[in-house]
This record gives C-alpha cells, structure tokens and sequence, in this order.
C-alpha cells in the first residue's frame, strides 16, 4: 500500500529481489492535474501496472466492498510505505498484521515529512524504520532499524532519492524476521518522541532573521519539495540550495537585503552573509544564483521579502 516515489521503489524491488508473493497493490485514485486536466494516475499505480498486479484504487478504506477485497486476497501482511492512515478495521484483516515503513529512526520524527524536518535540524543521521501499525500514528512496536548519514549538503529530494532505494531491502530484512519469528518488537519510548508535521505553506517562508547554518539547513530540507521561498518584487523566489559566504557585514544591513556583488547573489542575515546558488522565479525555470544577478538586477539593498511599495500606505 503506498502512492510516490517512496513507495514505487520499494515496491520493484520486493517484486523482483524476494521469494514473497505480491497479492495486490493498494494506492490513491488517478488524480486530475494541469490546466487540461490530465489524469494521471500514481507512482506506486504505475509500477504496478507495468508488473502486471492487481491495483485497488479505493475512494474510502471503509467502503464494504474494498474491506471484503482485502480479506479474500488471502494475504498474510500488509506493507503500508508513504501512505494513508490506515483505519483499524482495515489493518488488522491480515493474521500477521501491518507492517509500515518510516523515513526516520523512530521515536524521533513521527509524522508526514520526517526527512524534511531532520534536514531542517541540521541532523547529521537518519535512517528507515519498520514497525506494527496500531491507532495512534507511528507509535507501533519497532521491528528493524537501518541508520543512513547525511551530508553536509545534501537536499530533501538527494536523501529522499537515497533513502527510496535503500527501502526495498529494510523491508526484505523485516519480513525474514517476521518469516522466522526470530525477533522481539521494541515498544517506543514516548519520552524520545519528537514531531514532524506535514508542512504548510507557511511553514515554507524564509526568515532572514536566523544565523546562516539555520536558513541553509531551512533551504535544503524544503528542496524541492515543497520549497523555502521568500519573495522578490512581489513575486515568489523559490530557493534550492544555499552556502555561507565569508563577508563582513556593514551596519547598513539588515536580514533579507541583498549585497551587492555581480556575480552572486549574496544575502545578508543574523550572524553574516549566504550566497543562493540554485532558485526559481515564479512563472521561470531553475537557474543559478549568478544567472538571476545577471537576468533581474537586483538592485544593492533590496531586501527580499519585503512587501512591494505600492501595497504599502
């Protein structure tokens, strides 16, 4: 059971690298995307259509018929990556249960975008984790852990990527110890919890006010997806990656304004100066810090995110 990138992955590679049987696929309905309204349909659908599996596209887990599809597939687990909550009708129908695959080393990061937050904390290690579903989200005994480092630079969408591949075998180690038997769930400590809740547009804008290493760590882990934004002009500005600059700062400025150089975009904040090298102008394609210089001239002093003039009285 999954939907993105996240899931197809590891759903391939149980297909193709494992004596398990894949009964069926469960994901999201087509979606209608696009001024034209395109159809398309999931990352997980895809995949399974190329391998030629059953696919349950269903509107609700509580429809009657989809339940009673489940229970007659005759499955002996259910493998739920990057998906839906899962209600408990519907995770308990297997006599093995539920099993769910999770972007961080839980108890820490529980919630919808563990990979973003870890990078926006300037975390140095992470991992995947496998565990039992029961009600309250991510909160199921621990099966099997795999720990990952992150680079210094590393961006969301790089350690997502890394992260996707390296799924399929977390989840082949964690149904040879269910096989077995030979493994002792590990009940979470709630006291080690930490949050990672789906993130808003809001939660996306850039505050200039923050030391260097925190706006960089804040870039990278929204890159690109959703993506840490501020605005130029009254227009959205995108921003992808980011690096410190070594640059004194004069008393004139202040976090948000661009410094005069050039060949680089260089911005003032809290404790110094980071220089954008990737961004995307609203309505434009991904360029280079130097190509916005050279495209939009900005002017010396403007300080991004800042309302436009005429919308100040």
């Amino acid at each position: 059971m999954g939907t993105p990138e996240f899931a197809r992955q590891p759903l391939e590679y149980l297909y193709k690298n494992t004596g398990h049987d894949i009964l069926a696929v469960v994901t999201g309905p087509d979606k209608s995307v696009g001024r034209g309204l395109r159809v398309v349909p999931t990352e997980v659908k895809k995949a399974a259509e190329k391998l030629d599996l059953r696919i349950f596209t269903p509107e609700s887990f509580n429809d009657p018929r989809f339940l009673e599809n489940m229970r007659n597939i005759g499955a002996d687990i259910f493998v739920v990556v990057a998906f839906k909550i899962l209600p408990e009708i519907l995770y308990t129908i297997p006599p093995h249960g539920s099993i769910n695959l999770h972007g961080s080393l839980l108890p820490r990061y529980r919630g919808a975008a563990p990979i973003n937050w870890a990078l926006i904390n300037g975390e140095t290690e992470t991992g995947l984790t496998t565990f039992f579903l029961k009600k309250a989200v991510d909160t199921g005994d621990l099966i099997y852990q795999e720990k990952i480092a992150i680079k210094s630079d590393e961006t969301f969408d790089e350690l997502y990527n890394r992260m996707s591949e390296m799924a399929g075998s977390v989840l082949e180690k964690t149904l040879g110890l269910i096989e077995s038997g030979n493994y002792t769930p590990v009940i979470q400590k709630t006291s080690l919890a930490t949050p990672a809740p789906k993130l808003s547009a809001f939660d996306c804008v850039i505050d200039w006010g923050f030391p260097s290493v925190n706006i960089i760590n804040f870039i990278r882990g929204l890159s690109s997806i959703p993506g840490a934004f501020t605005t130029f002009k009254g227009k959205k500005l995108k921003l992808l990656r980011a690096r410190a600059f070594s640059l004194d700062l004069l008393p004139k400025n202040v976090p948000g304004m661009i410094i005069n150089d050039k060949n680089r975009l260089l911005v003032a904040v809290a404790d110094g100066v980071v220089e954008i090298l990737e961004l995307v102008p609203e309505g434009k394609s991904k360029m280079s810090g130097a190509e916005f210089v050279r495209g939009y001239h900005p002017a010396d002093n403007y300080i991004l995110g800042a309302r436009p003039e005429k919308e100040i009285a």
